[in-house]
């Protein structure tokens, strides 16, 4: 019978898609995958290649209000006790979490079964799920270089593998950049996230609208837009005469992102990841009141070196964005550069080294071993 590693992720494609990746390569590998994750997973999870899906209760702490704080611990209680109850029953070699609350009772209960376990860290500053477990782990994987470095005891069970590229994405690495031709097509994705963001239906539109006829017609604009917003983005665009395909959900992202010539976008670690590994051109606007600030430093990865530019969100008006597109529409050896820039950031092979990690301690491994005969991380 093969080894059982049980994979937890909350229940956002931000968590699970590169999750889906480690179990594509550990099933490869003759393991078994199963995932623990909330309710939300179903939207995200059809095609995840596990052989059981469990669904834990767990809440995310959505403010500091007594009532609040006591319905996130008793949903968090509750899924420790089916957590423990899970050990029991599945006997996992291993349980890896990939961030999010949902996370939290299944490695808890690992940590009190004694069963190995691991997190990965996709962002570039620990989230406050994985911050909570991150002294219980045996292992922290890492998105980026240098994650732990100012806690020593962290820095010593930390790995720096990349994040997990969902097949699609590296499918989709494969196709090179297309620059635009001088007065022809230019395509433009815009999307925010998972669940959408609102700004982008409120600033893009508006954008385009401010640019001049010609330019205009040679837009090509495919965009996300959340369920309530989607008609009204609909009706602006075609008021403008502008060819676009708007939708809740696109379940082909990284065959779009290699179709477009310029991807407006939030910052998540999945977006930054894919963008690096497929190499577009981007213009970024991290999501502002995250308590982390970790869009924000995911996408200053890409625009140190030049891969993208990032635009705070109360920088990002229909006059700035306008400027920013006429700017590059009248520029395409810029944005062939931008698209190499930002595919010089790309870990092709993350799952597999997430994968290598995973199986070593699934075997009684530990991280200590598991460095000692790979090269350590870079101190870049």
């Amino acid at each position: 019978m093969s080894k059982l590693v049980l994979l937890a992720a909350g229940g956002t494609g931000g968590h699970l898609f590169p999750a889906e990746a480690l179990a594509g390569v550990l099933t490869a590998r003759g393991l078994t995958v199963d995932l623990a994750t909330d309710a939300r997973a179903a939207r995200y999870a059809g095609h995840f290649p596990a052989r059981e899906l469990h669904v834990l209760p767990a809440d995310t702490v959505r403010g500091r209000s007594a009532v609040s704080l006591a319905r996130t611990g008793i949903a968090l209680v509750s899924g420790l006790v089916s957590g423990l109850a899970l050990m029991r029953r599945l006997k996992p070699a291993c349980v890896v979490g990939f961030g999010g609350y949902p996370t939290v009772p299944p490695l808890l209960a690992a940590s009190i079964c004694g069963v190995p376990s691991a997190l990965h860290e996709a962002n570039g500053v620990m989230g406050r799920a994985n911050r909570m477990l991150a002294r219980r782990v045996g292992a922290i994987a890492t998105g980026f270089p240098g994650l732990c470095r100012a806690d020593p005891v962290l820095d010593a069970k930390a790995v720096w593998t990349g994040n997990p590229l969902r097949p699609a994405a590296v499918a989709a690495a494969a196709i090179p950049y297309d620059p635009p031709l001088p007065g022809g097509p230019l395509r433009l994705l815009v999307f925010g996230g998972s669940q959408g963001a609102r700004v982008m239906s409120d600033v893009v539109p508006d954008a385009i609208g401010l640019l001049d006829g010609a330019l205009r017609g040679r837009l090509q604009v495919v965009q996300q837009a959340r369920e309530e917003d989607a008609d009204r983005v609909r009706a602006a665009y075609a008021a403008l005469g502008v060819a676009a395909e708007i939708a809740t959900f696109f379940d082909d992202l990284p065959a779009r992102m290699a179709a477009a010539h310029l991807v407006v976008s939030r910052s998540g670690a999945g977006t930054v990841a894919e963008l690096s590994a497929i190499g577009r051109p981007s213009i970024l606007v991290p999501l502002p009141h995250a308590l982390d600030q970790d869009q924000a430093a995911n996408a200053r990865t890409l625009a140190e070196v030049g891969g993208a530019r990032v635009l705070r969100q109360v920088e990002f008006d229909p006059e700035r964005l306008a400027l920013e597109i006429h700017t590059f529409a009248g520029e395409p050896d810029a944005l062939t550069r931008m698209a190499d820039k930002a595919r010089s950031q790309s870990v092709l092979d993350a799952a597999e080294r997430l994968g290598d990690l995973i199986e070593h301690l699934a075997g009684g491994g530990t991280v200590k071993t598991f460095k000692d005969k790979t090269i350590k991380e870079p101190r870049a």
